[in-house]
């Protein structure tokens, strides 16, 4: 079993190494900076005082009187010879240079040893001393011997204890402050994540009424607004499901009712031709009555099985160029029984002649005969017309007729699958499904073309169907 590591003490730790190794390398840093600074101070002050040193002239009062001032700050000095051999001071025999023969060639040639830390370097004892050996000119350059001045190295190293204790002060502060500071940003993206993990599971229940408030200012906010965006499609795609499934319901109970009269119907006819009820004439009707249910249960799937294979693009459109008044007379001299039935009439105006259509033929005429037939289906002793016109771009259909027409909110929903304008005609038998219309607009955006309503409650409604026109490359002669 894996042991649990919370968030919020991953992100303390995070920030806390972060921290406190930024401080670290600031401490080192300070202290090397500081060690420097003091070895610099001190390599200066010896050659301040080897410069006094030399301004006396070796005057041995006044070296003296040096002494008592050099003393008081820990600092010994002597002036040696070429050979290295003590002059000054000759009461202090415990002097010495221990210099090597290289270091005495670099003195005679003009360049001063800077700062040395050696055991025994002026004073014969085991304390370790820092030094300087500046050369001694006359003035005709001639080379005359060297003045030494040490110091021994715990005055450094004082300096330096009292560097690194008020960097280590420093450095307990910072880190108290650092583990509070991380506690609080821990403690804050924390609440942030666990505002989305708390609404992650709220949706998981099925609640989507839910919203995140964000600033856009960093990755979280980002996150938030991507999921307020995520939780307003899933709402809209939930309310788009229950409604297909109201539709599906609806559609599902339309079909029952509308597979069950005629099967019914078919049933009873063939029972009674079973059992020789019916004389000749009689038989030759119920026939006839059985092949017309028939056909009505077979447009019913082929609807729907036309309407699956649009949407899972099944659907291969074979299109090329022909004259639209050739397809609109075939489909009038087609539906004119229909609307006779209802008191209809269906007028072809001039304007289709000499127009052409690039499509798919019989997808074409699958789409008016779907839209005649809506019209056809809300219509009654009126007037169904069909025009044309045609630009640049595209061919244009409008088929207009003076039936019931819509509202505004049914002409939104017209397109929806199982949507039927009109309940209280669902039963007639242009209209079963309600996928005539939504078949409709998928052919047509098939076509890349587009198809635009308008309608008014009790004057009539019109479709307005364009289909875009093969664009002809150009052949260079």
């Amino acid at each position: 079993m894996r042991m649990r590591f919370p968030y919020i003490y991953q992100l303390m730790l995070g920030f806390l190494l972060v921290i406190l190794t930024l401080m670290s390398i600031t401490s080192f840093s300070i202290i090397h900076f500081g060690r420097n600074q003091v070895i610099n101070e001190v390599e200066e002050t010896f050659l301040n005082y080897a410069s006094l040193i030399e301004e006396t002239g070796f005057d041995e009062n006044q070296l003296n009187s040096y002494n008592q001032i050099f003393g008081n700050q820990g600092i010994e000095y002597g002036i040696f010879d070429q050979e290295g051999e003590l002059e000054y001071p000759q009461i202090n025999q415990d002097f010495q240079s221990n210099l090597s023969e290289q270091d005495l060639k670099t003195l005679k040639a003009g360049e001063s040893l800077l700062l040395r830390t050696k055991p025994n370097t002026l004073r014969k004892n085991n304390r370790d001393t820092v030094s300087i050996y500046v050369p001694i000119f006359t003035k005709d350059h001639r080379y005359q011997g060297f003045i030494g001045l040490g110091r021994p190295v715990s005055y450094i190293e004082n300096n330096m204890d009292e560097l690194k204790g008020n960097v280590l002060k420093a450095f307990l502060i910072s880190t108290i402050f650092a583990v509070v500071v991380s506690l609080l940003l821990s403690f804050y993206l924390v609440y942030r994540v666990n505002r989305l993990s708390k609404a992650t599971q709220k949706v998981a229940t099925g609640d989507y009424d839910i919203y995140i408030s964000h600033s856009n200012r960093d990755e979280i906010d980002r996150l938030s607004a991507d999921f307020n965006k995520m939780i307003k499609a899933l709402k809209e795609w939930r309310s788009e499901v229950l409604h297909l499934e109201e539709r599906r319901k609806t559609f599902m109970q339309d079909v029952a009712h509308e597979m069950r009269t005629p099967l019914t119907t078919i049933n009873g006819l063939l029972e009674g031709l079973e059992y020789n009820v019916f004389d000749e004439e009689q038989e030759m009707r119920s026939i006839k009555i059985m092949r017309k249910e028939t056909t009505r249960l077979i447009r019913l799937v082929n609807e729907n099985l036309d309407y699956e294979n649009i949407q899972s693009n099944r659907i291969v459109l074979n299109k090329h160029h022909f004259p639209l008044n050739e397809a609109m007379t075939e489909i009038t001299e087609q539906l004119t029984p229909i609307a006779i039935e209802s008191n209809n009439e269906i007028v072809l105006n001039e304007d289709v002649k000499n127009i052409m259509v690039y499509a798919d033929f019989d997808r074409f005429k699958q789409i008016i005969v779907n839209l005649i037939k809506n019209s056809l289906q809300f219509t009654t002793n009126g007037m169904i017309t069909i025009d044309a016109a045609e630009t640049k771009e595209s061919s244009h259909i409008i088929i207009s007729d003076n039936g019931i027409g819509m509202s505004a909110e049914q002409m939104e929903n017209i397109w929806d699958r199982y949507y039927k304008a009109d309940s209280s005609r669902k039963n007639t038998k242009y209209g079963e499904s309600g996928l005539g219309l939504p078949i409709v607009k998928q052919l047509v955006e098939l076509h890349d073309g587009d198809i635009d309503v308008k309608s008014e409650l009790n004057k009539g409604t019109t479709f307005i169907i364009k289909f875009p026109r093969k664009k002809l490359k150009k052949v260079e002669e």
